[in-house]
């Protein structure tokens, strides 16, 4: 055997090492409090350290926050706050339905001061205090926007900027990125990092384990002491979303209890979000229709208009060019 195959032998097993111990303090970072994995513990809806509400139903393989139908919102919330300062939330989902066109409307990962307040922003209240990640399904907005749909993107807010939906919330937007994640044969990954002033997003979309960055924001700052929630909703148009779990990892060392304490008196901010843009309403799918045939109507008489100028025109050229004939031949 030559010298560099026995390199490369040693170079795969170093990997194969570093992976394994990476996975293992991965695994001792696991907290457990904030933390849900099958089996789900617990008869019925009673999971300890986790609330539910809504249309949020526990099976043996998920929990489905809402079912694939119209106008429901389910939720889940950790009821232990978070006391961590350097941390990595990751979920594991799926989102599917029997839409080919039209589905919607997604699903929201929450880190906020309240909890179990069931609203309009994706199953949740608005007006929060705290982090939140969309992950948008709904395919039908209007306004001008720059990418496609499903769409993850992230909030900070301190309890007094609204999240539009009209807009895909891009006026509050700290980044994005497009992310098909919607319909697949396997359960998807987002994994969301958080340390002091930074915050990271990455997917696992295809299911082998390789993480791909969403976006990483920098000038983020989040209290300690708020709470870990996910919840769904569906409008004229649905989906089934589905948690497979919940990981939460405390990624600190040497924690200093002073700066704990100094970091859950801190207000939610972010240095940076995207640039406003103009606001246009939201056509309900159910006047998708309406509107359509509408517009048809509309330039159907436009055409039939133009057909009578132009028989008009003619027709008033043709008795122009008959009269001046039939005075040329009296005159004759």
């Amino acid at each position: 055997m030559t010298f560099s195959s026995w390199r490369l032998r040693i170079s795969v097993a170093v990997a194969l090492f570093l992976s394994s111990v990476a996975a293992l303090n991965m695994l001792d970072s696991l907290r457990r409090e904030h933390s849900l994995i099958k089996p789900y513990q617990g008869a019925g809806m009673n999971v300890p350290q986790w609330d539910f509400t809504g249309s949020t139903m526990v099976t043996s393989n998920f929990i489905r926050l809402t079912p694939d139908q119209q106008s429901k919102q389910g939720a889940i919330w950790n009821s232990v706050p978070c006391y961590t300062t350097k941390w990595e939330f990751q979920v594991q989902f799926s989102v599917h339905g029997t839409g080919r066109d039209l589905y919607g409307d997604g699903f929201a990962i929450w880190y906020t001061k309240t909890r179990m307040q069931l609203g309009p922003v994706f199953g949740n209240q608005d007006l929060f205090s705290g982090l939140a990640v969309f992950l948008d399904t709904y395919n039908n907005h209007n306004g001008p926007h720059n990418h496609e749909h499903p769409f993850v993107s992230a909030m900070v807010n301190n309890g007094s900027a609204v999240y539009d939906h009209d807009r895909d919330g891009t006026h509050t937007q700290l980044a994005g990125c497009a992310a098909k994640f919607r319909g697949k044969s396997h359960p998807t990954h987002i994994a969301i990092r958080y340390e002091p002033s930074v915050l990271k997003v990455s997917l696992d979309i295809d299911g082998k384990n390789q993480w791909t960055e969403c976006f990483r924001v920098e000038g983020v700052e989040l209290p300690t002491g708020y709470y870990f929630g996910v919840s769904a909703a569906t409008g004229d148009l649905s989906d089934n979303h589905d948690i497979v779990s919940l990981k939460f990892y405390n990624l600190e060392e040497n924690v200093d209890p002073n700066f704990t304490l100094q970091r859950s008196h801190i207000i939610p901010s972010a240095k940076t979000s995207e640039a406003q843009r103009e606001h246009v309403e939201d056509v309900p799918p159910s006047k998708i229709g309406k509107v359509a045939t509408s517009g048809l109507k509309v330039f159907g008489y436009i055409i039939l208009i133009i057909i009578v100028c132009i028989v008009l025109i003619f027709g008033g050229i043709f008795l122009y060019q008959y009269s001046k004939e039939d005075r040329r031949k009296r005159f004759y």
